[in-house]
């Protein structure tokens, strides 16, 4: 048996504070993000817009057709019958 020696792992260099914060900046720059991608994805304490709630639950209910979707596009060949709809 033969084993691929693999490289060892060096120092890791770490950011200064400053550096860090600055490439932080930059992506979201470069991104253009300008919030959180979190905060549309799961569901949070905090108050939030009405129209990043109604957002959240189209895309949670889009979310789930497509896991349906998927769900009988397997079972179907398979001859299993899908779950019923528990709306």
């Amino acid at each position: 048996m033969i084993h691929n020696r693999e490289k060892p792992i060096g120092p890791v260099s770490t950011m200064s504070p400053g550096e860090y914060e600055a490439a932080v900046a930059a992506f979201i720059r470069n991104k253009g993000i300008t919030r959180c991608p979190t905060a549309c994805l799961v569901r949070t304490q905090a108050s939030v817009p009405a129209a990043d709630r109604a957002a959240l639950e189209r895309y949670e209910a889009s979310r789930e057709q497509s896991r349906r979707e998927n769900l009988t596009a397997i079972a179907r060949p398979l001859g299993v019958l899908p779950p019923p709809d528990a709306r």
